[in-house]
């Protein structure tokens, strides 16, 4: 599978800078943004595309009103989003802008509209952010387009990963990443169970991630440690430029630890390899191997006293000890010699 020119059946794991809405309402931030996600190691910038119309009602009833303990508390959805969005009228320039340097860029879309607003730009993937999940339509009109499909699983239940799984399916679109995700921000670390990456890949079939909202860079480190394929985390260029996400999001220092801190568990993991490498073959010279202990006289006995394996590793393998004790020596032998097949 691939998004982008980004093959992720190899073992490298594809890095998602968030800008979300850490632009600061500035496009030149935006560009900055995308530019320095390039500069620091990440392989794709994601953007959001909704505006507040199309994503709730310019309402001031109850339902509305942001409550339970969040970093919005008090505030109307509405005007949350309006403060937050990115304008239509940048993506063309900001598409162009991140090819042009050379890095992937996609989108959320958050309805149909912005599917089709989207399309002209010709995506590498769609990117289905966890409380859209639920938007069985949405996902369904995404993975008609044939572009790899990108979900997070922040607040679904597991029949509702099954059905966005398989309404991908129904469409022909078997290209999909399932981002394991807790949709709290910041989210705590007891609640991140990054063990059901591997079981997201398992038991659905696909390729497995994690969008991470907890705060540092330890988190993304350890899902790659197990199995996680994507890592995607919001990121912002300085947190000073301030807004909806700057709080849980990585600067431009922290954001560089974590790729290379992702990049460094990408060499630990390594893969399954019984063979051995040249470092391995000098290494051997260390090892354990069979030497002559004392002078041995021609027609003398094999014994553990004269006959030992030791350091270093040039002699025959110590497994052959049992097969000579015992024995006649056919010549002599010197202190220290190498004992051999000869």
């Amino acid at each position: 599978m691939k998004i982008g020119d980004f093959n992720l059946d190899n073992n490298n794991v594809f890095i998602i800078a968030e800008m979300s809405a850490n632009h600061g309402g500035d496009i030149q931030i935006a560009k900055k943004t995308i530019l320095t996600a390039k500069e620091i190691g990440a392989n794709a910038i994601k953007l959001q595309t909704y505006t507040a119309d199309t994503l709730t009602l310019n309402c001031d009833k109850k339902d509305f009103i942001i409550q339970g303990g969040t970093l919005w508390d008090n505030k109307k959805l509405y005007d949350l989003y309006q403060e937050a969005y990115l304008p239509w009228e940048w993506h063309e320039e900001l598409f162009a802008y991140a090819r042009e340097i050379g890095i992937d860029i996609f989108s959320s879309p958050f309805d149909k509209t912005a599917i089709d607003f989207l399309e002209q730009f010709n995506p590498s993937a769609y990117k289905i952010a966890s409380f859209e999940i639920t938007d069985y339509e949405l996902i369904r009109y995404a993975a008609s387009k044939g572009r790899p499909m990108i979900i997070s699983t922040g607040i679904a239940t597991l029949e509702e990963i099954e059905d966005a799984v398989r309404i991908c399916h129904e469409e022909n679109n078997h290209d999909i990443v399932l981002l394991k995700c807790t949709s709290a921000y910041p989210a705590p670390l007891e609640e991140a169970n990054l063990v059901m990456i591997e079981d997201l890949a398992e038991r659905f079939g696909v390729v497995a991630g994690f969008s991470d909202h907890t705060l540092g860079t330890t988190a993304p480190v350890v899902a790659v440690a197990l199995g996680a394929k994507v890592i995607e985390k919001h990121f912002i260029i300085d947190k000073s430029i301030g807004g909806a996400d700057a709080d849980f999001s990585l600067d431009k220092e922290e954001f560089a630890q974590m790729v290379c801190a992702v990049r460094d568990t990408e060499k630990l993991l390594g893969k399954v390899d019984y063979s051995l490498n040249h470092h391995k073959q000098e290494s051997r010279r260390f090892s354990r191997s069979l030497y002559v202990a004392k002078d041995i006289k021609k027609g003398e006995i094999f014994t553990e006293e004269n006959i030992r394996s030791v350091r270093p590793g040039y002699g025959m393998h110590p497994k052959y000890l049992k097969d000579i004790l015992g024995k006649k020596a056919q010549r002599n032998y010197s202190f220290a010699e190498r004992f051999t097949w000869e």
